[in-house]
């Protein structure tokens, strides 16, 4: 039996745990779209960020993201503030009506998470962990996994 590819079987294991994260939210009615909900996780994680800088976390045009900032606004889940430091700044701030939703996605990608875990045998949860912990401080160490995960808006505990 030829052994498998570890990058390969990496990838697909991604691609399948964004497929269960997925899932949890899509059988859900939310009232934002995915990209929405990135940009909410992305203003929950980074308080002091502006139009511009949600615009280069994205890779959108500012306009662009100013006009998604417009819709999430007039639906009451960010705010935009006066950055206290220069008052010419605008801040975009997640509302808390947005942080509740954030918390409530959480919740059901945890549980779609835990549902799948619940299937493994025990010690194919043991392996697993201590292989995610050590990716993760390999990962840290290369200063790749920063990047990683706010290029895929990855921020949902």
């Amino acid at each position: 039996m030829e052994r498998p590819d570890l990058t390969a079987a990496i990838d697909a294991a991604a691609e399948t745990l964004v497929g269960v994260l997925d899932s949890a939210v899509s059988r859900h009615r939310l009232s934002v779209s995915p990209t929405q909900l990135r940009v909410l996780s992305l203003l929950s994680l980074r308080p002091e960020i502006n139009v511009n800088g949600l615009a280069a976390l994205l890779d959108v045009v500012p306009s662009s993201a100013s006009r998604l900032c417009d819709r999430l606004e007039a639906i009451g889940l960010v705010r935009r503030t006066a950055d206290p430091r220069d008052r010419r700044e605008v801040r975009l701030v997640p509302t808390a009506a947005a942080e509740v939703l954030l918390a409530e996605v959480r919740s059901r990608r945890h549980d779609a998470v835990r549902a799948v875990l619940d299937r493994m045998p025990a010690r194919g949860r043991q392996d697993l962990l201590g292989a995610l912990v050590a990716f993760g401080q390999a990962a840290t160490i290369s200063g790749t996994a920063s990047a990683a995960a706010q290029s895929a808006g990855m921020h949902f505990d």
